[in-house]
């Protein structure tokens, strides 16, 4: 069960870094490109598609599935993959406090923007939400990819 809860740990977090890091290389530098007026329109429609039930179930198993693979004990692990292991778990619970703290108030902002009235600026409210988002966005995929990486050195 440990082998089982490890392995899904792993493919979770990779799953989850892959993700994570499309969105730093490829997504976010092609609506770097667009005007305020289409940027501001496609982030919000990604900010409501994203967070669906399998998307919620990597976030969620990112977590579950290294603390459960912790609290079962395994005859033959290591104190160093014991301790990659709780590394790894830390690292993914940060990239979740950065992502609730920080990304998805932003989100929500982005959001309520579109109903404010009067409404601000295009160039205002994405002046008010890219650079921050893309702040949080690069510090929570170092994460994701060390806690993936940490997951896997704790395997071997």
């Amino acid at each position: 069960m440990a082998t089982l809860l490890l392995a899904l740990a792993i493919i979770f977090n990779g799953l989850y870094a892959g993700f994570m890091l499309t969105f730093q290389t490829a997504i976010m530098p092609s609506l770097a490109k667009l005007t305020d007026d289409q940027f501001l329109p496609v982030m919000r429609r990604i900010n409501e598609v994203v967070p669906r039930p399998l998307f919620l179930l990597t976030f969620a198993g990112i977590i579950v599935f290294p603390a459960l693979a912790l609290a079962i004990s395994v005859d033959g692990r290591t104190d160093t993959q014991q301790w990659l292991l709780v590394a790894g778990l830390a690292c993914a619970v940060i990239n979740h406090l950065i992502t609730i703290i920080g990304n998805i108030p932003l989100n929500n902002a982005l959001a309520a923007s579109e109903k404010a009235t009067p409404t601000a600026p295009a160039a205002e409210v994405r002046a008010a939400f890219e650079p921050r988002w893309n702040q949080l966005h690069i510090i929570r995929t170092l994460f994701t990819i060390a806690a993936f990486a940490l997951m896997v050195s704790a395997a071997l």
